[in-house]
């Protein structure tokens, strides 16, 4: 069967915005069979394969591609597998247009082939026609223990596993699943994708202990008290940065992370929540990443009336990916670029006496902002524009500016270095940290990143914890 060498890849069906706008379903409805195999035909099969080297994980892209060329899904899975252990989620939420789809040939004079949404096809076919689950690999008689249950630790977990380790992953919250749970929204990645994952794990003999704080229900030390030989932090970065501005201890004004949780894992999105959030009304969100995105879209699905995206720089500058950017516009976010807030504006209301201090958000004092010259990381850096500032009028204001990693394992764990701003140093090399034995890697070592550069971490950290026990 010959090439298809439309240089436009298929484009994935969606829901209406003007509807999705208002529910909680999948945004991206997915591929059918017949459009899967039509976008695996645009694959040239390049014999040296510049795709793999731009996937954290080196996912065999064109041999998948090729099985399904054949029709053979099942056996495009399998071939996934041997890399990835979330592909339902990498090929929902990786930024494909800057790593794979980056380095293939077809961008060069057209789009690049579809490989997140192949991927992603593959995986749910999968999930929807398999008939068994994994099976536990005989014990090789060693214990490691998993901090978290993120990208970073279920990839480490799954891969440990797959070698007959007995895997056992502490979770803080009540779901296993990290950030793919609590901070990705539902109609960006359904809760049910990635519980089939970590059901997965589960069936390959992987525990899952949630309620479990470690720094504070147990230690580092005393997992390897109670006999487990390595430990992997995945402990993600959850610990969210403010502006430090007057006003953010208002009522009404949230972290992104709070946000998005609450909606997640407190079900605030139901008709009748037990933990509601927010009640209509107008929304700011500060902010102009992915978090940001996921934040204004969910207001917007809970009943505001008008959503604010409000962002340093421009549009150019953004660093959300592209499809969740289009896809804010398309719903009717409000982005408000170069501009920046100096000051949450609030009033007292005299019948809450619960807390006489803070009173509630009526408006946001911003000021305008222009490009000045690049900074450090090459962005053009925003300088405020002297007696532009404006009231915003908005009375629920998030802050998406970024996350560190949360300072109690570093504050319990002996003889472990960090970063000044928290993140766990490492060797680059094989995840390992400053502690014989300790592993760490994901955005607890980065701070915030991407769920396929945690996984990749988690597949390093991996490798290196077999080697090591394999010599014990």
């Amino acid at each position: 069967m010959p090439a298809n060498m439309n240089p436009k890849k298929n484009p994935m069906p969606t829901q209406e915005a003007a509807v999705r706008a208002h529910n909680f379903q999948e945004v991206a409805t997915g591929y059918s069979e017949e459009i899967a195999i039509d976008e695996a035909m645009r694959c040239l099969n390049c014999k040296n394969m510049p795709c793999v080297s731009g996937c954290p994980v080196n996912v065999h892209i064109p041999e998948f591609i090729a099985k399904i060329k054949e029709g053979d899904f099942e056996g495009a899975y399998q071939v996934i597998n041997v890399s990835s252990s979330l592909p339902a989620v990498c090929g929902r939420v990786c930024p494909q247009e800057t790593q794979c789809e980056s380095k293939c040939v077809r961008g060069i004079k057209g789009e690049p082939v579809g490989i997140g949404r192949l991927e992603r096809f593959v995986a749910d076919w999968h999930n929807a026609h398999a008939t068994q689950k994994p099976q536990p690999v005989p014990s090789n008689g060693h214990k490691v223990a998993i901090v978290g249950s993120g990208p970073s630790g279920l990839t480490c977990a799954g891969d440990l596993a797959k070698k007959g380790y007995k895997v056992t992953v502490f979770e803080a919250l009540h779901t296993a699943g990290g950030v793919l749970v609590y901070g990705i929204p539902e109609f960006r990645l359904p809760k049910a994708i990635v519980q089939q994952e970590v059901d997965n794990l589960v069936a390959m003999g992987v525990d899952m202990e949630t309620n479990i704080v470690i720094g504070k229900t147990l230690t580092v030390d005393e997992l390897f008290e109670q006999g487990y030989e390595a430990v992997f932090i995945g402990s993600g970065a959850g610990l969210p940065n403010f502006m430090n501005i007057p006003g953010e201890s208002l009522k009404g004004v949230y972290s992104a992370n709070e946000f998005l949780t609450r909606s997640n894992l407190m079900k605030s999105y139901l008709d009748n929540p037990v933990t509601p959030i927010m009640k209509g009304g107008k929304v700011a969100v500060v902010g102009g990443g992915n978090v940001a995105m996921d934040a204004a879209r969910t207001a917007l699905r809970l009943g505001a009336e008008k959503v604010y995206i409000v962002y340093r720089r421009s549009l150019e500058e953004l660093p959300a990916r592209k499809e969740e950017v289009e896809h804010a516009m398309e719903e009717g976010i409000d982005f408000r670029l170069l501009n920046n807030p100096v000051e949450i504006l609030g009033y007292q209301n005299p019948d809450d006496r619960r807390d006489p201090k803070n009173g509630f958000v009526t408006g946001m004092k911003c000021i305008k902002m222009e490009l000045g010259e690049p900074d450090e990381k090459g962005r053009r850096r925003p300088v405020p524009i002297e007696g532009s500032e404006f009231v915003l009028d908005v009375d629920t204001v998030v802050m998406a500016i970024g996350t560190s990693p949360n300072p109690l394992i570093k504050s319990t764990t002996k003889g472990l270095e960090t970063q000044k701003w928290g993140g766990i140093i490492i060797n680059e090399d094989t995840g390992l940290t400053s502690r014989e034995g300790v592993y760490a890697g994901g955005d607890a070592v980065t701070g915030a990143a991407t769920v396929i550069s945690a996984m990749g971490a988690g597949k390093l950290a991996a490798k290196s914890i077999d080697e090591y026990l394999s010599q014990k």
